[in-house]
């Protein structure tokens, strides 16, 4: 086995953070800069009408509360390994997110949050992060089926049958995965996630599943105020159930995190297109929640990248 000399690890570590931080900056510039759907005169104009210190306040304010929920779920579930400060939990998600900026889903994202523990807690690191972010899914998908359905009853877009058809499908979809949770593939099975899943005090699931319903109660409605923020009329229960429909369908989708805004950006256009609200409000108000929950956590998280000091230098 080749050795590498000390220094030489000190190189790549830095031309690696050098890379994500330098890529991390491009892609949102591009973003920002070279899309032309974003009309930044409109914008302009109507913020100088609707301009308001407490509505930029409560708005920025969502979005810190939107990633520190994300940061406690992560120190409730990473005391499992060893118990960790807010301060460092902070430290782990924001750097693996930028980490994790570049990969389909935020793969990235996982190995990030590893590297911050000892290689042989890698393992556990892993499947935490992936409990972690599977309660976000789960919350998701049930919010956004309801919401899908409130909404198919006021703009019909799917069909009964089809909705009936997918409705069998899952359930027979659930009952083979139950049928073969026995069988194992290089080890792992159904069986044994499940076990694993119940090897974790359930104190620490309860806090989990209220911190990922805070979080997605957060974020939803903040795209609601957005809305609003932009004379958008329309019922409570309409937009939440639409905004609801969106994230499901939208996080359904393989994406990269520097184009999330991009993909929730074309089903909000569908969905509030059948809504009568205007194109270009929508894709800037994905464009405004895209940059305050992911761009600016990942400024701040390029930081605590070029800081990082990997354990086996």
């Amino acid at each position: 086995m080749i050795s590498i000399p000390h220094k030489a690890k000190q190189f790549l570590v830095l031309v690696v953070k050098l890379l994500i931080v330098g890529g991390a900056f491009y892609f949102i510039y591009d973003q920002l800069v070279q899309n032309d759907q974003l009309d930044w005169k409109k914008f302009s104009a109507l913020f100088e009408k609707n301009q308001s210190f407490l509505g930029i306040t409560f708005i920025l304010l969502l979005s810190v509360l939107n990633r520190y929920f994300e940061i406690l779920k992560w120190q409730n579930l990473a005391q499992i390994v060893r118990k960790i400060t807010v301060g460092e939990a902070t430290k782990q998600v924001l750097a693996a997110l930028t980490a994790g900026l570049f990969t389909p889903n935020g793969v990235g994202e996982y190995a990030g949050k590893a590297l911050f523990y000892k290689k042989e807690q890698t393992k556990q690191i892993v499947f935490l992060n992936l409990i972690c972010n599977g309660i976000q899914m789960v919350l998701t998908v049930i919010f956004g089926i309801f919401g899908l359905l409130y909404f198919n009853t006021l703009y019909p877009v799917v069909t009964a049958q089809t909705l009936a058809i997918v409705f069998v499908g899952l359930v027979v979809l659930i009952l083979v995965l139950f049928s073969i949770k026995k069988i194992a593939i290089k080890g792992y099975s159904i069986e044994k996630l499940i076990h694993k899943i119940n090897s974790i005090p359930k104190k620490i699931h309860r806090q989990n599943i209220l911190l990922g319903c805070s979080r997605y109660l957060v974020f939803s409605h903040q795209y609601y105020f957005l809305f609003l923020a932009f004379d958008v009329d329309l019922s409570y229960f309409t937009m939440i159930a639409t905004i609801a429909a969106v994230y499901f369908l939208a996080s359904s989708l393989p994406t990269f995190q520097f184009l999330d805004f991009a993909v929730k950006g074309g089903v909000s256009l569908f969905f509030f297109g059948l809504l009568g609200v205007n194109e270009w409000i929508v894709v800037f108000i994905s464009t405004l929640m895209w940059f305050l929950n992911v761009v600016l956590p990942v400024v701040i998280g390029t930081y605590f990248v070029l800081r990082f000091k990997p354990k086996t230098l």
